[in-house]
């Protein structure tokens, strides 16, 4: 799949785009991502991830000091306290310079934490070494399930050992890196796993600063994968399910963002209403095909069934949520 790098050069901002960049959502936690490319293909995936998406046409990778400055940038608006949380609509380990960009945020005067998602299938004892000395505070890893036949269907493809990801996982919580599993609940195939992980994450003594695991609840989202026969949870019986699993063994397994020092913030000025018509500047491919992304008062915009691949076109918004924009052609 072709590469977009990501440059101050390019011209393109790391504003307003779901895809890589800075996601607000109006916390004290900032999304981080550096890029979007993925290495495995969940059947459950929520954005059609990695080498057998059928809807993906590009994938970036921005320029880590571009990245850095735009993050001190943001976090000098937010204030102290900011959560820079690395995560990716795919693995971001993928980047090429992940230490380099703990390290930059580590130093970074608002930014208390460091935080990272990761599937954990490019952890090693030499990358594990780099990100502690880089200053990772906590690593949330993707681990659904400990029988390796179901953990490697539930991957997508046939090198995922999950014996190896365990190991990882091990060394991690060993160092100085505070360990979280995280794993998607996909109702009908994963459910008998959540336990052995709740007991995989308390044994190897995940969670010293924050919550040991983050249960995740799976959706079916419109660009996403969603196996056959799997119906997603109402969240009232989602919330009873992790009661039950916490009642036997003895923690919470129902989070809040108190748990992770998540609080109300300001959010950046929001540069467009939903239903507004402009005039953007094509700039790039966009992330699915038909896309391409626009520029337009120093924010990105996804212009959906795109009939230009350059020059100005005038659109209307159809979703600014959360400072992310996407518009259609009028």
């Amino acid at each position: 799949m072709p590469l977009l790098e990501v440059t101050r050069e390019s011209g393109i901002p790391l504003l307003g785009c779901l895809y890589f960049g800075i996601v607000d959502r109006g916390t004290n936690l900032l999304q981080v991502r550096p890029s979007c490319s993925c290495n495995l293909c969940c059947p459950f995936c929520s954005v059609d991830a990695g080498p057998c998406s059928r809807t993906r046409a590009m994938e970036y990778a921005v320029e880590v000091e571009y990245l850095l400055d735009a993050v001190r940038e943001v976090s000098r608006f937010k204030g102290e306290g900011v959560e820079a949380h690395i995560d990716s609509p795919g693995e971001p380990m993928l980047h090429r310079a992940i230490a380099p960009l703990v390290k930059g945020l580590k130093e970074i005067p608002e930014v208390r934490t460091v935080s990272m998602q990761t599937n954990g299938t490019l952890l090693s004892e030499e990358t594990i070494s780099a990100l502690e000395a880089a200053g990772l505070d906590r690593m949330n890893l993707s681990i659904h399930a400990l029988d390796r036949a179901l953990a490697r269907r539930l991957s997508g493809v046939e090198w995922y050992d999950v014996e190896e990801i365990l190991r990882g996982a091990r060394m991690v919580a060993e160092g100085s890196i505070d360990l979280l599993i995280a794993p998607v609940l996909v109702p009908g195939m994963n459910d008998a796993e959540m336990p052995k992980l709740i007991e995989f994450a308390l044994k190897v003594g995940a969670g010293r600063r924050w919550p040991p695991l983050g249960i995740q609840k799976y959706e079916r989202y419109r660009w996403g994968r969603h196996p056959p026969g799997v119906r997603p949870q109402s969240w009232r019986e989602f919330y009873r399910t992790l009661e039950g699993w916490g009642k036997e063994f003895g923690i919470d397994l129902i989070l809040s963002p108190a748990d992770f020092g998540i609080e109300r913030r300001a959010p950046l000025p929001r540069m467009f209403r939903k239903g507004e018509r402009t005039t953007v500047e094509v700039r790039a491919p966009g992330w699915l095909r038909g896309e391409m992304l626009g520029v337009a008062r120093g924010r990105v915009v996804s212009i959906l069934n795109c009939p230009r691949t350059g020059g100005r076109i005038s659109v209307r918004m159809v979703s600014t949520k959360d400072g992310i924009y996407v518009a259609a052609p009028v």
